[in-house]
């Protein structure tokens, strides 16, 4: 891969324009995929390897075969970040939800991770990550007034 940086805005006679930057809450799925492969060769240049790979641990409804729930995250370089997890109402508090997260810490592990992260904030569920073994490493605020990102890690070791 050429490096970008090097022929934005070269022109025939050989000056340069600055770069445009532009602002958006709508990318084109192809420009998310341009900055995620950059990168991931950069950090594999870098590393020497790559192993990012993409994690589901899914909640299925029985009868419907759908999803109602689950967590999402990925494993790179030894760690297993968790982006997204939810449960509906109805299945908190039953124990499926620590099933769930001590399944993703196990594949972590098949993985070769040695340590998980995950951020959440704090009206949704430090508690949760807390009471299944993980420990607040920081904490910023955020909006509503009182709330805060709660940031929290994990030895898979």
């Amino acid at each position: 891969m050429s490096d970008p940086a090097a022929t934005v805005g070269a022109m025939a006679d050989g000056t340069t324009h600055a770069p445009l930057i532009v602002v958006t809450d709508a990318p084109e799925a192809a420009d998310v995929e341009l900055i995620s492969a950059g990168l991931a060769e950069f950090n594999t240049q870098r590393a020497g390897f790559s192993d990012r790979r993409p994690l589901a641990v899914l909640v299925t409804d029985p009868e419907t075969k759908r999803v109602v729930g689950g967590l999402t995250g990925r494993t790179s370089l030894g760690l297993l970040f968790v982006d997204l997890f939810h449960l509906p109402a109805e299945l908190r508090g039953s124990g499926i939800g620590s099933e769930i997260l001590r399944q993703a810490e196990d594949e972590g592990r098949r993985r070769g991770c040695r340590s998980a992260v995950v951020y959440t904030i704090s009206f949704q569920a430090p508690e949760f990550y807390q009471r299944n073994g993980w420990q607040v490493f920081g904490e910023v605020p955020c909006d509503p007034p009182g709330t805060s990102r709660v940031f929290l890690t994990k030895s898979l070791l």
